[in-house]
Parts: structure tokens; C-alpha cells; sequence
């Protein structure tokens, strides 16, 4: 299996590229390698490696900077993945894709399946939606892989935010009703490589779109809560802040964020059986976070 990856260096894409084993043969690119706004460098590499599969980790996530940088989210978020899912077709190659919970309201009372309406709120959603639509429009062979609150030990996200946060402050304020699944970056790669070797062996008929989060469901406040605690009882903090829950309101930010981004992961378990990401269990070696 010939596997590209574009964004190599974030959350999934570095975890993707520690999990793959040597029976792949991978070419793994960051933007310094592949930009991949710029349809002719798309082109040029992909024809050139000629991979089975496309992974696209590569995306624009500064949800609250998109609602001031509109070109540059949509040429990340959508005409890169469309210039990758043009260059799969053409190559007869399986392009993944990932995108967010974003591109819903937030509004459903319960957990958003495949099929609800989507309505994004701000301009990150609105261009994570621009881009599958873009692929499923460009690819006849793609899975668009839904995901939210993703964390890991790479890169930048509310974990490590919260163990840093823990150093200096006795109290924390965070938002309380803003609820979700925190997904472990390293069960989003393994989902991903399941999902790429399932359907590399011929199961054809799993292509779609794709809900991957975890369980259980809390707020913002609560993962932060269980974040201390873990800490507190890995030595990794001396004590746990006071987690004084806020709303929405009281934080306000230039995008607004679903209330509700909890996601059904029903079919990913009925077509991949795969199981939603323990996050708890991810959470189990702290010390990794604190890097």
C-alpha cells in the first residue's frame, strides 16, 4: 500500500506517521513539501508517487483568526482537498479526508449522525463543509472522516492548555455548556489506517462519510476537571485548580462554537468496526502532554 500524507507535522498526521509500519511505503509532507493550495505542486507529486491512498490532515484550524483569514481557511480547507481528491481520481487512488463537527449548527438535542443537516456557523465550518463537498465532488473513491475536540501529544490543543494553565492558577473558568467527545489524536490515525487497509483489500462499498469521536460526552469544564485529576494522580501537578464552570456567554470569541458537537458513532463500528476513542484511557500517560 503507497500511502501519502499531508500534514505530516500536526496532531493526526504525526501520530499516522508514527503508526505506520514499514510494510507501507509512505511519503509524509508538511507544507515546506507540499502546499497543497497550489494545484499544480498537488498534481506533479501525486503523479509522480502515484499513491493508493491520499490522508489529508492538512487543514487550517484557527477557528477564531478564519472569521478574519476567509481566502486563506477556503483555499486550505476546500481547494487544497479538492486539488488532492482531482489528483486521487486520476490515480485511481482512495483519498481520506478529515473534517469537524463545525459543520453543524450545534443546535440537535442528542448526538449528530451521518446524515443530519449540516449548518456551520462561522467561516472554519463553512469551509470544512466547502471541502467535502469538494471531494465527494472530485473522488468517487473517498471517506470524509468527521471528528471533534481532538488532543494529542503533538501540537497545540486544550490539554496541554490545562496542564499549563495548572502552573499558575489556583482557579479556572471554563466553559460549561459546550458539550462534545474529546478525541485522542492517536485513535484518529488508527481509525484512519484501519479504514484505508479495509477498503485497500476491497471493500469498496464503505465509501462516505464517517462520525469518529469519543466517549463518554462531557463539557468543556468536565474534560477539564478529569485532565487535573489525572494529573494530580500522575504527580504531574502538585493540585488541581478550582474548574469554575462558565457559559458561552461569559467567554465570548470572534466564531461562535456549537453548543451541542457530540457525534453518533454507529456506523464507523457497524462498517469498520471500530470503537469510539477512549479518551480517558488516552489520558492514562499524562507526562506525555506536558512536552
Amino acid at each position: 500500500m503507497k500511502v501519502l500524507i499531508t500534514g505530516c507535522n500536526g496532531q493526526v498526521g504525526r501520530c499516522l506517521v508514527d503508526q505506520f509500519n514499514l510494510s507501507a511505503d509512505l511519503l509524509a509532507v508538511d507544507r515546506s513539501q507540499l502546499d497543497i493550495t497550489n494545484k499544480s505542486a498537488v498534481d506533479k507529486l501525486v503523479d509522480a508517487f502515484k499513491p493508493d491512498v491520499i490522508m489529508n490532515a492538512a487543514a487550517y484550524t484557527a477557528v477564531d483568526k478564519a472569521e478574519d483569514e476567509i481566502d486563506l481557511s477556503y483555499a486550505i480547507n476546500r481547494d487544497g482537498p479538492k486539488f488532492l481528491a482531482e489528483a486521487a481520481e486520476r490515480n485511481n487512488a482512495l483519498i481520506i479526508h478529515i473534517s469537524t463537527d463545525y459543520v453543524f449548527s450545534g443546535d440537535k438535542k442528542g448526538s449528530y449522525c451521518e446524515e443530519d443537516p449540516t449548518a456551520p456557523q462561522g467561516v472554519y465550518g463553512a469551509s470544512k463543509l466547502a471541502g467535502e463537498q469538494a471531494v465527494i465532488a472530485a473522488c468517487s473513491r473517498h471517506i470524509i472522516l468527521r471528528t471533534a475536540w481532538v488532543f494529542g501529544e503533538y501540537g497545540h490543543n486544550f490539554v496541554k492548555t490545562m496542564l499549563r494553565l495548572a502552573k499558575t492558577r489556583d482557579t479556572l473558568g471554563v466553559v460549561g455548556d459546550q458539550f462534545g467527545g474529546p478525541t485522542y489524536a492517536g485513535d484518529i490515525a488508527s481509525a484512519l489506517i484501519t479504514i484505508a487497509k479495509s477498503i485497500c483489500v476491497g471493500n469498496n462499498s464503505k465509501y462516505g462519510i464517517y462520525h469518529f469521536s469519543g466517549l463518554p460526552h462531557v463539557s468543556w469544564s468536565q474534560f477539564a476537571q478529569c485532565i487535573f485529576d489525572e494529573a494530580v494522580q500522575q504527580k504531574v501537578i502538585a493540585q488541581s485548580p478550582v474548574v469554575n464552570s462558565i457559559t458561552t456567554l461569559d467567554y465570548p470569541t470572534p466564531a461562535k462554537r456549537p453548543a451541542n458537537s457530540k457525534l453518533d458513532t454507529t456506523l464507523i463500528n457497524d462498517k469498520f468496526g471500530l470503537q469510539a476513542s477512549d479518551w480517558k484511557k488516552a489520558l492514562n500517560n499524562i507526562k506525555a502532554y506536558t512536552n
